[in-house]
């Protein structure tokens, strides 16, 4: 029985998805297929109905559905009913089960390196798109604090009020005021797009040591000017692309219930660059 997989958003085309899981299915002998499809803002609708005609296995949704597919499922999982936001779907004879592997994804990698979460200090840099679940990320492992620093106020307040309500104290400051502090900090997250388009690192991260864990969630470039400065400091690193395979491997063991071929699958996404 031939299985569809898709994953859908607007932009789509650089989408690394088809690539990763196709790899997978190769690995695992799978009948299965994998399609980037574009679905523009507004069409959201109409495009999950037309997945539903042909009858698709599992989706996965990126900018910018996200949030506006929650409406359109039948169920959710817990992690997606506490991030308010859907990455990746399961279609069972027509019910359409949410799941966000964000957060699983973004943990992924610490627990792969044996990296400690508990009892840290952490600095969150954005409080956008994934940082919601990245906070629920580290109050499931019981970090001891979190500073949220953004560009405006308001968004890192309300991420703030939202760890708090799940647990894990946290601090909201404006990312122009975060100085020389970075190397007061156990773990240091970029959770903005600051590094897509090559800019600077948008704070110093003088100070920091090989104690230090630095994560990038931007992928592409795989080394941005802040994973630079952050080797010159001996930090241990954490790439973007370890984030996005760990979201990967999740989705695939939700759709087939196998354990994901992560070899295969980190080869074809590294191959993508």
């Amino acid at each position: 029985m031939s299985k569809s997989f898709a994953v859908i958003g607007d932009p789509i085309d650089h989408s690394l998805s088809p690539n990763i899981h196709s790899a997978a299915f190769r690995e695992m002998n799978l009948d299965s297929s994998y399609i980037a499809y574009r679905i523009p803002k507004g069409e959201l609708e109409e495009g999950v109905e037309g997945l539903k005609k042909i009858k698709i296995t599992g989706f996965n949704i990126t900018i910018p559905h996200k949030i506006e597919m929650m409406k359109y499922l039948d169920k959710t999982d817990e992690s997606c009913s506490l991030i308010g936001a859907v990455n990746t779907v399961s279609n069972t004879d027509g019910v359409l089960k949410g799941y966000n592997t964000d957060m699983d994804g973004f943990l992924d990698p610490f627990k792969k390196k044996k990296l400690n979460i508990s009892g840290t200090k952490v600095l969150l840099l954005g409080a956008g798109g994934a940082a919601r679940a990245i906070v629920a990320g580290f109050a499931k492992e019981k970090a001891k604090i979190i500073t949220i620093a953004n560009r405006t106020i308001e968004k890192a307040n309300t991420l703030s009020e939202f760890a708090k309500s799940i647990g894990l104290d946290a601090v909201p400051v404006k990312i122009q005021d975060v100085g020389d502090t970075a190397k007061n900090y156990d773990i240091i997250v970029n959770a903005t797009s600051i590094g897509l388009q090559n800019e600077p690192s948008v704070i110093s991260l003088k100070g920091i040591n090989e104690k230090t864990i630095v994560y990038d969630i931007v992928y592409m470039p795989m080394n941005t000017d802040f994973i630079k400065k952050a080797k010159e400091e001996n930090a241990t690193i954490i790439y973007g692309y370890e984030m996005l395979l760990g979201q990967a491997v999740r989705a695939f063991e939700i759709w087939h219930g196998i354990e994901a071929p992560y070899n295969a699958m980190k080869k074809a996404l590294l191959g993508g660059f």
